[in-house]
C-alpha cells in the first residue's frame, strides 16, 4: 500500500480526530476530519476556485463527488443563507489544505465546520492537496472514501479501501434522477444586489421552461432578471409536459453523472423541442445531452474541468471568456453530425464547450455562465436566449 502521510500536515487550532482520504489504488492521506462525522464515498476531483466554495459544495452537479480544493486555505470567510445553489447539498466530501476556524466577513452567519456539520457533509483538512491533485492530473479522478479514527485511536486504512472500491463509478449512472425536482414550480427571484439581497420579478413579459437536471439557482435568477417568467419541471417530464406551460424557449440545466444514462429518457424530449422551432439553450449536462440528441457522442473525461478560472475560445467573435466549470464527461466534437457547429472550445486542452444547430435557435455550452468568475463574461449567453425566445413570439 502507497502511502501519502509524508508531506507536512497543518495543525488546527482546537482538537480534532484524525482521519484519511484512502484511495481506491491504496494510496492513503492522512490529516484530521471536520464537518459532519460520517464516511464519505465517491469520486475525487479537484476544484481550482479561490472563491465560492459554499456556491460549489451547493451545487448539484457535484453529485457523487469529493472535491479537493487547491487553493489552500478554504473558509475564511465562512457560510451564510444567501450563498448557495441548492437547499439540499448532494457533494460526498471536501478536502481543504486548512480550514480557517474563525471567519472573517460580515455576512458570515457560520462557519465552514459548523454549516458542514448541519448539512451531513463530511470534510478532511491537514493533507497536502498539491500531492493530491498532481496524482488526479496524472493518473485520473480516483474512486476514495473518506474516514475517521475510530474508538481505538487508529484509522482503519483497510476498511477504507474497501469503502472505496464500492464506488460504483460515474459511467452509466444517472444521477439527475436523485437530485432534480418532485414536482412542477414557478420561480420569481431576481439576482443579488448589494445592500438589498435577492429581489422579485413584478412583471414577466416572456415564458421559459426549465428542466431541471440539477439546476444551479442563479441560472433562475439570471433568467428572471431578464423578465421570464419560470416553470421548473421535473427531468423525466416528456415533450407535452414541457409545452404544456406554452414557453418561448426551453433551458436545458446543469446537472451531475453520465449524460448517456440520463439521456435514456431526456433525449427523446430533448429531440422533440428541437424538431418543434422553439428556442433551445442547454448548459453543462443539459449542453451534453442536447449534444446527444443531435447524433454526437460523449465520452469521460480524465480530470474533467473544476474551477473558476478556465479560458474558453468563442469561435465565432475570436473573444476569449474566463468561465467557471464543473465537469466529468465531454462532447465529442469528431462525431457532431453536419449541421451541428462547434462554437466554442477550452483552451486548457481544446475540448468541446459550445454549439449550435444551424438554421434553429438551439445553442448550448459545456461551462457556467451564471458563475460569473470574468465577473460577468458569459452573462451575454443568458441575453442571447432571451432574444431568441422574444423573437419567437
Amino acid at each position: 500500500m502507497s502511502d501519502a502521510t509524508s508531506a507536512a500536515t497543518a495543525t488546527p487550532a482546537v482538537e480534532f480526530s484524525r482521519g484519511a482520504l484512502v484511495l481506491a489504488d491504496g494510496t492513503v492521506f492522512e490529516g484530521y476530519v471536520f464537518g459532519a462525522n460520517h464516511e464519505g464515498i465517491g469520486e475525487v476531483c479537484f476544484n481550482t476556485a479561490m472563491t465560492g466554495y459554499q456556491e460549489i459544495l451547493t451545487d448539484p452537479s457535484y453529485a457523487g463527488q469529493i472535491v479537493c480544493f487547491t487553493f489552500p486555505h478554504i473558509g475564511i470567510v465562512g457560510t451564510n443563507g444567501e450563498d448557495i445553489e441548492s437547499l439540499t447539498p448532494v457533494v460526498r466530501g471536501l478536502i481543504v489544505r486548512a480550514d480557517a476556524e474563525h471567519p472573517s466577513n460580515y455576512r458570515a452567519l457560520a462557519t465552514l465546520d459548523g454549516w458542514l456539520k448541519k448539512h451531513g457533509i463530511p470534510a478532511l483538512a491537514g493533507i497536502d492537496t498539491r500531492a493530491l491533485t498532481n496524482r488526479i492530473r496524472e493518473s485520473g479522478m480516483p474512486h476514495g472514501a473518506i474516514v475517521s479514527e475510530g474508538a481505538n485511536g487508529r484509522i482503519d486504512a483497510a476498511a477504507g479501501l474497501a469503502a472505496a472500491k464500492s464506488f460504483p463509478g460515474l459511467v452509466g449512472l444517472d444521477l439527475a434522477k436523485d437530485v432534480t425536482t418532485r414536482q412542477t414550480y414557478n420561480w420569481r427571484e431576481t439576482p443579488w444586489a448589494w445592500s438589498t439581497g435577492y429581489g422579485e420579478l413584478p412583471k414577466p413579459d416572456w415564458r421559459v421552461t426549465v428542466m431541471d437536471f440539477g439546476v444551479k439557482r442563479n441560472m433562475l435568477r439570471l433568467l428572471a432578471g431578464l423578465g421570464a417568467d419560470i416553470t421548473v419541471v421535473p427531468a423525466a417530464s416528456s415533450f407535452d409536459e414541457v409545452m404544456r406551460h406554452k414557453p418561448d424557449g426551453v433551458l436545458l440545466s446543469n446537472g451531475p453523472g453520465d449524460p448517456a444514462a440520463t439521456g435514456e429518457y431526456a433525449i427523446p424530449t430533448i429531440k422533440a423541442l428541437v424538431d418543434s422551432n422553439v428556442p433551445v439553450f442547454g448548459i453543462c449536462l443539459g449542453h451534453q445531452m442536447l449534444g446527444l440528441a443531435l447524433g454526437g457522442e460523449t465520452r469521460k473525461m480524465p480530470q474533467g474541468h473544476h474551477g473558476a478560472n478556465h479560458p474558453v475560445k468563442d469561435l465565432e467573435t475570436g473573444k476569449v471568456e474566463i468561465v467557471s466549470m464543473n465537469h466529468g464527461f465531454t462532447v465529442d466534437k469528431d462525431t457532431l453530425p453536419k449541421g451541428v457547429k462547434e462554437t466554442h472550445v477550452s483552451l486548457f486542452d481544446g475540448t468541446n464547450c459550445g454549439l449550435r444547430v444551424e438554421g434553429k435557435k438551439v445553442f448550448s455550452v459545456q461551462y457556467h455562465p451564471e458563475a460569473s468568475p470574468g465577473p460577468m463574461d458569459s452573462h451575454y449567453l443568458f441575453d442571447r436566449f432571451a432574444s431568441a425566445a422574444k423573437g419567437g413570439k
